[in-house]
């Protein structure tokens, strides 16, 4: 059996009874160590799990899955996957595997930032399509994930922004040189999101364009879901600019058409110009305390 197990969103202990006792029941346990992060390093895993796991990066994912799925027809197999395991494609390929190989599958679920990011106080359903913010470079800046943003604001739905993060990577002249060093990890902040959003912002005025999100457009910050110190900012675009969230792992939330409740949530968590709009928008709905 290949089992595909969800650790959440925190630490070791964010396993589920049903996911704890499949790690420790097989013979060989994979940890995906490269769309996600938990705040706990593989040693804490293994002395929490009591087992010993092997680290699976993006070559071997995605490049070499028969070595996980060795022998899984005869041994029980697990792929360890921070969040749920349907947070990233790579992982349903993995799957599509299994099944072409005739190995068995099941999964065990957990908490997602998908479903966790509803703590900011936006209510899930008002969610549309999620979109990656990826970091920028002197020759690629994309805008594709911008225009996905525009069009879930048009539909009065929030926007959950996944921000990029870099682990094990090359730079371009070591990838091109065959040479296996790698860069430091990089993990993008609520701030750099809203750098890079204000950028796109200010380029569409100077082309003549609506750009659709202003400097004051709401939006909310979050950092470290499920973990003791997570943190949660209401703040404009402007504000979010400058707005220090600690440690990884981050996300950014723009915020669509505001239901009462949800705004009285955000003020929670806001603070200066953010609170201004709040209650601008509570003005708006007469039926908001």
């Amino acid at each position: 059996m290949l089992y595909l197990v969800g650790l959440g969103l925190g630490d070791a202990a964010d396993i589920t009874v049903k996911g704890l006792q499949v790690v420790r029941k097989c013979s060989r346990v994979y940890l995906e160590a490269y769309t996600s992060m938990l705040t706990v390093g593989k040693e804490a895993l293994e002395e929490f799990y009591g087992k010993e796991l092997t680290l699976a990066e993006r070559d071997l994912v995605e490049q070499e899955a028969d070595e996980i799925l060795k022998d899984a027809k005869e041994t029980d197999v697990a792929f360890l996957v921070v969040g749920d395991p349907f947070g990233a494609t790579t992982h349903s390929d993995l799957l599509l595997r299994a099944v072409r190989a005739g190995i068995p599958y099941q999964v065990v679920h957990n908490a997602s930032i998908m479903n966790a990011v509803g703590c900011c106080g936006l209510q899930l359903y008002n969610f549309g399509e999620t979109v990656s913010v990826v970091f920028w470079t002197e020759s690629w800046r994309p805008e594709s994930f911008y225009d996905k943003i525009l069009q879930n604001k048009a539909a009065g739905l929030h926007t959950l922004c996944l921000l990029d993060l870099k682990v094990k990577e090359q730079s371009l002249e070591n990838l091109m040189r065959g040479k296996k060093i790698y860069e430091p990890p990089r993990f993008m902040s609520v701030s750099q999101a809203a750098t890079q959003l204000l950028e796109i912002v200010r380029r569409r005025r100077e082309r003549g364009d609506d750009p659709g999100l202003t400097e004051d457009t709401l939006c909310v910050g979050v950092a470290r879901l499920g973990a003791s110190d997570q943190e949660m900012r209401t703040a404009t675009l402007a504000q979010m600019s400058s707005c220090d969230l600690g440690a990884p792992l981050h996300s950014l939330v723009i915020a669509g058409r505001l239901h009462p409740l949800e705004v009285d949530m955000l003020r929670l968590h806001a603070r200066g110009d953010a609170l201004t709009h709040l209650d601008r928008e509570c003005a708006a709905a007469p039926e908001c305390d």
